[in-house]
């Protein structure tokens, strides 16, 4: 099996490079905000720093393909880098310092392309995690100065800390109801949200998180590091990975129920 730790040093290069652009950007009193199609906004450091790693990959793999939330898909191939330049661009126009720059490498298999390599670097909270298969996951402030990560072990529902992001995409998929029931059982809820959710589940101080509606590049990263670091990953209908449109997070003993509350009523 590949090992895959040359595709995550260079992730953690472009890592590097995206961090030294936004960080660059970021509260700057001209950044220039558009409006997408779907009415989301974009702003210049979202672009730059999609472009800064398109260029870095082109160089460093031009045999891969690269797909971009901001500039979409390039090329074909077993191997596909998925980035998301700025997750969080909502918080990141407005101050707030939780934003990330998602990088993954994703190979085709069995099932189609899986997350092999992810990078989740959020350089205004300073920190950073990452995973490669089979090779756990990590984080710190780089390769040689890290922790490793592990999930938690807390198996009752009632003393779970659940994170979210926000409840207006659960009312429209009609799942308002079961999520609000899963809010009254836990021991905790709190909408970090974004990549931090993720993070945390794979860091243990948070047991299950769940989004309603995400795109590919929002979750490629981060799937891998939960998963490597023991925890499960699957879309609301139970598939595993980051291929369902939605997801949902855990530490894996408490996946089930998860997905039993939030798919109850659906």
């Amino acid at each position: 099996m590949p090992d895959y730790l040359d595709d995550l040093r260079l992730a953690h290069v472009l890592a590097d490079a995206a961090d030294a652009a936004t960080m660059d950007r970021f509260k700057a009193l001209d950044l220039k905000v558009e409006t997408k199609p779907d009415m989301t906004p974009v702003s210049e450091a979202d672009k730059g720093a999609e472009e800064l790693i398109r260029g870095h990959l082109q160089r460093a793999r031009p045999r891969d393909a690269v797909l971009g939330e901001e500039y979409g898909v390039e090329g074909t191939g077993p191997r596909r880098w998925v980035i998301d330049p700025i997750d969080g661009t909502k918080n990141y126009v407005r101050g707030v310092p939780v934003w990330a720059t998602l990088i993954a490498l994703m190979e085709a298999g069995e099932g189609g392309f899986q997350p092999v390599v992810g990078v989740v670097s959020a350089p205004a909270l300073g920190r950073r995690w990452w995973a490669a298969k089979g090779h756990g996951a990590y984080a710190g402030r780089s390769l040689s100065s890290a922790t490793r990560l592990q999930v938690s072990r807390v198996s009752r529902i009632s003393d779970a800390s659940f994170a979210y992001s926000s409840l207006t995409g659960w009312e429209e998929q009609g799942r308002l109801d079961g999520f609000l029931d899963l809010t009254r059982e836990v021991w905790r809820t709190r909408a970090y949200g974004d990549f931090w959710p993720y993070m945390m589940v794979a860091e243990g101080s948070v047991d299950i998180c769940a989004e309603p509606e995400l795109s590919l590049w929002d979750m490629a990263a981060t799937a891998i590091v939960v998963t490597e670091a023991g925890g499960a990953f699957t879309g609301l209908d139970g598939r595993p990975g980051p291929h369902s449109g939605n997801a949902a997070a855990s530490n894996g003993l408490l996946h089930d129920e998860l997905l039993g509350y939030l798919n109850q009523r659906y």
